[in-house]
């Protein structure tokens, strides 16, 4: 007769935490926070909703997490961007970065922060606040790089910096909504040139 409390186990799969982030984190970038059902997170996640729970919290808390890491991570290139030597070539930097991010085919496509906003209802008003606030930071990033100009001489005290950072911000959000109905790099690239050609002088 066999012992089956001798019999050698096998090892329980190891959770790793941040591989189960970005899988949530691809899921919500696709699908939206309110698109992305409980049942598919789970599948993705290849855990059972207890240790979802355990782990992140609710749905809610989940989604912030993968949002900060998306924030941190997939677009750290938007403060890199304001570190270029002057204002335009931070508007371009910017903008051409998400010319080739959102429409990579390594990733959904679009910007996760612009399209969890846009699919949003009433009833995840929190989510919704939360992402028009990421949304305001790179306008104010912009802003603030575009006063910063103005004090060094490099950017027209006529101009309007806000003005101008929301439009930029704007051609951004457009950019994405465009990647995410099949637009490509190229066609995404030609909307920059344009925006470009409109700089102040």
């Amino acid at each position: 007769m066999v012992n089956i409390e001798n019999r050698p186990r096998g090892r329980p799969r190891e959770f790793n935490h941040d591989e189960a982030l970005d899988k949530a984190m691809h899921v919500f970038w696709e699908r939206g926070y309110e698109g992305a059902s409980l049942a598919e997170l789970i599948d993705a996640l290849g855990i059972n909703k207890p240790s979802l729970y355990a782990a992140f919290g609710n749905k809610e808390e989940l989604f912030r997490k993968a949002l900060a890491r998306y924030s941190q991570r997939e677009v750290a290139y938007v403060g890199e961007s304001m570190r270029a030597p002057t204002a335009r070539q931070a508007a371009e930097a910017f903008l051409t970065k998400s010319a080739e991010f959102l429409a990579d085919d390594g990733h959904p496509k679009g910007c996760m922060i612009v399209q969890g906003a846009l699919s949003c209802s009433e009833d995840a008003t929190k989510i919704h606040q939360t992402l028009i606030c990421h949304r305001n930071e790179y306008e104010d990033l912009l802003r603030k790089r575009f006063v910063q100009a103005q004090n060094e001489g490099d950017l027209s005290k006529d101009a309007n910096a806000a003005e101008l950072a929301k439009y930029i911000a704007t051609v951004h959000q457009g950019m994405s909504v465009q990647a995410t109905s099949g637009a490509s790099k190229e066609e995404l690239m030609s909307v920059v040139n344009q925006a470009l050609r409109t700089w102040p002088t």
